[in-house]
């Protein structure tokens, strides 16, 4: 897993540096340094080439390249002592050294994007086929609202056939295609459900949450248990199967997140079957989030899935929008972060919690995917407006661009200083969850 993660993020970390380092090199800027892993006191290798010392530090933090005439966490100074020279780049155009700043985190863009088409290309998309729905859908109220019951099995939404399960479709049917009518299969009988109009307003209206308003129904087998969570100190155990909570029999998973949902930040009682025995696991402690703290098993234990292939041409496209809506959640995950709605102690994490990411043995699929994660993650954290980060350097071209001022080196200073001391505060915090969770 540490191997994973160090081979990860030296991809990672290179190519991120290379956006900056080509653009720096065709506007003939110099670059002093071009490092993976950070090098204080000594380097675990390195050579010249031309103005460029390129090598490999001892500290996997990150790394860098050092571009003469830019005040950077390397906090060298020295230069502002002297008149600029033309290959510095406080000499070049804004424009100029807004592309090198901005090279990096679009470098990390376009590759989490590639890297998620060519996986489709390459391995295919698992799609879960509605024939092998035998427990039907789980519905939330909007689902209700048109007509449909847990248990039901679609067939046929409009006069569009429901092959592949896909949460979105149901939706976009409704509203693109002007679907009136839901062909279902209930306890074995087949029957035509009518929308409502007064449903299709809500679903207008609700559009974020319409997407998710299916979803499989599956029993609840516990897959793992996270250290130091209220499901590990009552003595939840992988392969546990859930039955009931605090009393209500939740046979599926979405009736156990119902009931967990209602009962946050409270103890509650758990049934589990373990090993063909009922176990009851009494005063569980439940997050602020409503969670036990496990993993359930994956959608491919309950469900035999087919593998879809792609051509390059439709594999790069769909890979795209799997990116963008992987960013677009974290986007908002990390937005309900900042306004309190997410703990930042439950949901932030340290190296241990990335290694942790990745499996145990190599399963390039994986490999590639987390890959994927990583890069976007990368690009949009850089792109945060903290000087320090690619972010608060862009922030501050802009307004040269903008108003045609360029920033004080001094200011540039101080607001990278306070940058790192920020930086070096979040790392230290994230990584701290990290040990308490250890110790817990």
């Amino acid at each position: 897993m540490i191997a994973q993660l160090i081979l990860s993020l030296s991809i990672l970390v290179i190519l991120h540096e290379l956006g900056h380092f080509i653009p720096a090199k065709l506007f003939k800027t110099r670059v002093e340094k071009f490092y993976l892993f950070f090098d204080p006191w000594f380097s675990l290798f390195k050579f010249k080439k031309g103005d460029t010392e390129y090598g490999v530090g001892w500290l996997p933090l990150g790394g860098y390249v050092k571009i003469s005439g830019m005040v950077d966490e390397s906090m060298d100074k020295e230069f502002m002592k002297r008149p600029p020279e033309p290959w510095e780049f406080r000499s070049k155009k804004a424009w100029q050294r807004l592309i090198i700043m901005i090279g990096g985190v679009t470098v990390n863009f376009i590759l989490g994007f590639l890297i998620f088409g060519l996986i489709l290309y390459f391995y295919g998309e698992q799609k879960l086929p509605v024939s092998e729905m035998q427990y039907g859908i789980a519905t939330t109220q909007l689902a209700k609202d048109i007509g449909l019951k847990d248990g039901d099995k679609i067939l046929q939404i409009g006069n569009n056939d429901f092959k592949y399960f896909n949460s979105g479709e149901l939706a976009k049917d409704i509203l693109l295609d002007n679907a009136k009518t839901i062909r279902v299969n209930r306890n074995n009988l087949i029957m035509t459900v009518h929308i409502p109009d007064s449903a299709v307003q809500k679903i207008q209206s609700n559009q974020k949450e319409a997407i998710g308003m299916i979803a499989p129904r599956m029993p609840i087998i516990v897959d793992e248990v996270m250290q130091g969570s209220g499901g590990e100190k009552a003595g939840l155990q992988p392969n546990d199967r859930v039955i009931s909570v605090n009393n209500v029999s939740t046979h599926f998973f979405h009736e156990m997140t119902n009931e967990l949902q209602a009962n946050k930040g409270k103890k509650v009682n758990i049934g589990v079957i373990r090993d063909g025995n009922t176990v009851m696991l009494e005063q569980v402690q439940l997050s602020d989030q409503g969670l036990v703290g496990f993993s359930p098993q994956p959608i491919s234990h309950f469900y035999k899935l087919d593998t879809i292939k792609y051509s390059l041409g439709k594999a790069l496209p769909a890979g795209f929008r799997n990116g963008y809506d992987f960013l677009a959640t974290q986007i908002s995950a990390f937005g309900q972060m900042f306004s309190g709605k997410i703990k930042a102690s439950e949901s932030l994490g340290g190296f241990a919690s990335i290694t942790k990411l990745f499996p145990t043995e190599w399963d390039s699929q994986k490999f590639w995917n987390i890959t994927a994660i990583l890069s976007l993650i990368l690009g949009f954290m850089n792109l945060l407006p903290i000087p320090a980060l690619d972010g608060g350097y862009i922030m501050f071209l802009l307004w040269e661009v903008i108003t045609g001022r360029k920033v004080n080196d001094k200011v540039m200073e101080i607001a990278t200083t306070a940058g790192m001391i920020l930086l070096i505060g979040l790392l230290l915090y994230a990584n701290g969850l990290d040990v308490i969770r250890a110790l817990k």
